[in-house]
């Protein structure tokens, strides 16, 4: 029984070795400033490498940005202007650098919080494959072949649960931002109500005390009519 419980965290941690062997990943928040373009790298070091790039605009204007994504010699592979939000996976043709930018043009006073993750995935052959996958004295290829179904089967699982949690975290972050722009455009728009009728208010009072200060100024510049008895 303590061999059989000793065994489970060894089996989940080779399993998570030997998915996290597949892929190098990069995840940032980076804050962009008005009229910034910030680029990042990653590098193919061989052709046919998958590259996936995921990006979500957190806060800012109209949580909108302009991207890029280019390859060795300068070629663009694509891009995009006025977009909240991408996930593209594209195959590296060519062995070199490859560069994914953020502009932030489009806006002049409005910095933006951009969430990206950009991950490079390698190509295990099949040699290399089965000398990772743990094996036991005794076992069947129809039981490693099962393990290496079980190991797939969790690491797509844990791409969709990875996916889910990006989607309502953007979608948290961006009605966070609504609500707060929302509260200070109410606060702003109950400020200048309240001093318009404040100077709505003391206009009166001067209008009122200066038809009061002119009729009685009227009313001491009247000529007086003297009457007199005659006999």
């Amino acid at each position: 029984m303590q061999s059989t419980i000793m065994r489970l965290p060894l089996l989940w941690i080779t399993l998570l070795g030997y998915i996290l062997s597949y892929a190098s990943a990069t995840a940032l928040t980076y804050k962009l400033q008005p009229n910034e373009k910030a680029c990042f790298f990653s590098y193919a070091e061989q052709k046919g490498l998958k590259l996936a790039f995921y990006f979500a605009v957190q806060s800012g204007g109209s949580f909108d940005v302009d991207y890029s994504v280019v390859g060795p010699g300068d070629k663009v592979i694509m891009e995009g202007q006025k977009e909240r939000q991408g996930d593209f996976v594209f195959t590296a043709k060519d062995q070199g650098e490859y560069r994914f930018c953020f502009d932030n043009g489009i806006s002049t006073f409005v910095e933006k919080m951009v969430d990206f993750e950009i991950a490079l995935f390698f190509q295990v052959e099949n040699e290399s494959r089965d000398a990772r996958l743990p094996s036991k004295q005794g076992s069947s290829p129809e039981q490693t072949s099962a393990l290496e179904e079980s190991i797939l089967k969790v690491s797509r699982d844990l791409s969709t649960i990875n996916r889910n949690q990006k989607y309502f975290r953007t979608r948290e972050n961006r009605n966070m931002s609504t609500v707060k722009s929302t509260e200070s455009r109410i606060f702003n728009f109950s400020v200048a109500e309240s001093a318009l009728m404040i100077a709505m208010a003391g206009l009166q009072v001067f209008i009122v005390r200066y038809f009061f200060q002119g009729a009685r100024k009227g009313s001491s510049t009247l000529p007086k009519v003297i009457y007199r008895e005659t006999h």
